[in-house]
């Protein structure tokens, strides 16, 4: 291997490793700047629905989650939906694997339907039976919470529901353009995580950054060691080839 070649190997690599560390670092203070905007809002007067479907008019892309809406507080008086309940898949608390449940509700009969969060079931060994949930009975309902948007996934961002008769639909990310079209009815671009269900006491998680500053932080710390031991390692390497010669 040549010096040059060497050299120009090292060089891209080791900045490649350290551009990343740093990179880790600007999202740990990214996501404690975040914490503390949510921190705020849980603090601030819980909003209405006008409100609400205000602040969902602008569309945030995937790399502004300072514009989701999520940790505000949020009251309404809404009447259950007669549609399916939903089951978003694939979701793990507290070491289990299983389903987040929803129920759709209507604030007036003009104004999009909301999600409202039922909590977490486990799923069973066997797919094909789903979670026996009851949907809430019919009648007007105070609720009143924290509402949540999830971050678009670039890898899978489609619904893929799997629906059967008489059974809840079950689907695997919370794209609402593409529910609204499924059930013909504008819904909501937020999710409602009530403080309290009625007829319900499921677990609620609630984890609003999915990767914490400390974790972050980690990262960083990670990146720039490799970079540290790639370096010395080039080193090395430099070392015995000027040895040889």
């Amino acid at each position: 291997m040549s010096r040059v070649l060497l050299v120009l190997i090292t060089l891209v690599v080791f900045t490649l490793l350290v551009k990343l560390g740093f990179w880790q670092l600007s999202r740990a203070e990214f996501k404690q700047q975040w914490q503390q905007t949510l921190v705020l809002r849980e603090q601030q007067a819980a909003i209405n629905y006008t409100q609400l479907l205000s602040l969902t008019q602008t569309e945030p892309t995937d790399a502004e989650e300072a514009a989701l809406l999520t940790g505000y507080r949020l009251s309404i008086n809404a009447t259950p939906v007669k549609q399916p309940l939903l089951l978003l898949d694939n979701q793990v608390y507290q070491g289990q694997v299983g389903y987040l449940a929803y129920q759709l509700f209507e604030v007036t009969p003009d104004s999009p339907w909301i999600l409202v969060e039922l909590g977490f079931v486990s799923a069973g060994k066997d797919r094909q039976i789903l979670p026996a949930l009851t949907p809430i009975t019919a009648g007007q309902y105070q609720l009143t919470g924290r509402v949540y948007q999830k971050q678009a996934n670039p890898l899978s961002d489609g619904l893929h529901p799997e629906m059967q008769v008489d059974k809840p639909i079950r689907f695997q990310n919370l794209a609402m353009p593409a529910l609204a079209k499924l059930l013909h009815h504008d819904i909501a671009a937020a999710v409602l995580q009530p403080d309290s269900v009625p007829q319900y006491s499921l677990p609620q998680p609630w984890v609003p950054i999915p990767l914490s500053a400390q974790k972050h932080q980690g990262y960083a710390l990670q990146w720039f060691t490799m970079a540290a031991v790639f370096l010395g390692l080039m080193i090395w390497v430099a070392l015995r080839q000027f040895r040889h010669q």
